[in-house]
């Protein structure tokens, strides 16, 4: 143990500390402080969420409140370490909150207990599959790296591993209660419409995403999409770049060589995107992305271009099913907002055979998105949509396709039947919700299993 953590220790032995969230993130910040002989009170407002009984045998010295607010608590709190789930906010906690309590989440903890070097990835869509190739790359040049945040092992169980390097994956939510990380490098892969019903505007959802660069040496920025940066953002930092076009000397794009799209660093030809596994211009950003932070923390670029065809991405991201119909059935569950939709569409729309359909199965829950974005790109590059979930009507009433081209089910495998009935050999369906799955599923994994289910059950019915 450092001693700047031995100093932080025992001055959170002298606080009221409160967590507010029993979920993963939660139970993992009781669990660190327990560790550390460190006295701390959970609460969250559902009654079930957690077995008491457990919790009790597990963390004798802890005392937890379920089913309300403990607005005692927090007034009197010194600390309140907050699950990125909870909206204090909504929840109207800030006014209970006392004005002198820090606000913070486990990552910002982690980040005032650790000088690991970091490598630090935002977006709304594409964050997981960078932060998981970054992770990939980092263990096959064997520097000993390890994937939090977001995604991967709760942070603060990171401190008890010897590791050279720490991979986090940070949602908008992560980055409302984090101020002291000093990432090697950060990027903000893109910004589009996504969790507004709890930022409430795109440019609000931007500002908060864009709080990684405060807290970077190097912010690795998207050419392509002026929402994910600003001159403001990363004033008086080290600026690397990527986008689709051709980069200047020192930064990261795209270029068509030997009649070939290829990633290229500079005038340097990197490699053909048609001899990497992930498909599409979508990931082509996530490629050159992950090489760039790679790149600002000085990680072997050869080295990075050997290794980045044995990954082969993440399930439930626009992740091919294998089927003896002859159809490319493609599993892009995780899509839970409008972006990640329109650059599945995008991406995958230019692997179309000639004269071939792509089918669009899509809706769930909307949260307050406006799906004319998607509508266009629906209009111009798919011929067949299907609707389903609380917010289906919504996407099937924004496209303006013929009636014979767009269609309502009331179920997953309503949708797939549809598809498939509608589908030749070689056409593309593809399950990319736009949407989030709470109203059907329990979460977008579990959608995606369904969508498999399904299409293994339709086989074998025909």
């Amino acid at each position: 143990m450092t001693s700047k953590q031995q100093r932080l220790l025992a001055q959170l032995k002298t606080q009221k500390i409160v967590v507010l969230g029993a979920g993963l993130t939660g139970l993992s910040c009781v669990r660190f402080l327990q560790a550390n002989n460190i006295n701390c009170c959970l609460n969250d407002s559902r009654v079930d969420v957690i077995d008491k009984e457990h919790f009790s045998s597990e963390f004798p010295h802890c005392q937890l409140t379920l089913g309300q607010w403990q607005q005692q608590w927090l007034n009197s709190a010194d600390i309140v370490l907050v699950s990125p789930g909870i909206d204090l906010v909504a929840e109207q906690l800030n006014s209970v909150i006392g004005h002198d309590c820090l606000i913070m989440g486990d990552v910002e903890l982690y980040c005032l207990l650790t000088d690991i070097p970091i490598i630090a990835v935002t977006g709304s869509n594409g964050k997981s599959t960078v932060a998981s190739l970054l992770e990939h790359l980092g263990n096959k040049l064997e520097l000993n790296v390890a994937l939090g945040g977001n995604i991967g092992v709760p942070v603060l169980e990171q401190l008890s591993q010897k590791i050279s390097c720490s991979i986090l994956e940070l949602s908008s939510f992560q980055l409302e209660t984090l101020s002291s990380m000093n990432a090697v490098s950060a990027a903000v892969l893109n910004v589009c419409d996504d969790h507004l019903d709890r930022h409430h505007s795109i440019e609000n959802y931007s500002a908060i995403k864009q709080k990684i660069y405060q807290q970077c040496q190097v912010a690795v920025i998207n050419r392509d999409d002026s929402f994910s940066h600003s001159t403001v953002s990363v004033a008086n930092k080290d600026v690397i770049s990527f986008g689709t076009d051709q980069p200047e000397k020192d930064n990261f794009g795209l270029a068509v060589v030997n009649d070939e799209i290829s990633l290229m660093y500079g005038q340097q030809v990197l490699v053909a995107q048609k001899e990497l596994p992930l498909a599409g211009i979508h990931n082509a950003l996530n490629y050159l992305a992950a090489l760039a932070l790679g790149k600002a923390a000085n990680w072997s670029l050869p080295a990075m271009i050997a290794n980045l065809g044995s990954f082969n991405g993440l399930a439930h991201r626009c992740q091919r099913i294998e089927s003896s119909d002859n159809i490319v059935w493609i599993n892009d569950s995780k899509a839970t907002n409008v972006g990640a939709s329109i650059a599945a569409i995008n991406g995958l729309s230019p692997t179309l055979k000639t004269n071939k359909k792509l089918i669009l199965i899509a809706g769930g829950v909307g949260k307050n998105a406006d799906f004319t974005p998607l509508a266009t790109a629906i209009e111009q590059q798919v011929s067949y949509l299907i609707t389903l979930g609380q917010d289906g009507d919504a996407i099937f009433n924004a496209a303006k396709l013929a009636n014979n081209c767009r269609f309502k089910a009331d179920t997953i495998e309503q949708a797939v039947l549809k598809a498939k009935n509608l589908a030749a050999v070689h056409d593309i369906v593809l399950l990319s919700p736009a949407c989030a799955s709470f109203d059907m599923f329990s979460g977008y994994a579990e959608r995606g299993q369904y969508f498999v289910a399904a299409i293994q059950s339709a086989q074998e019915a025909s």
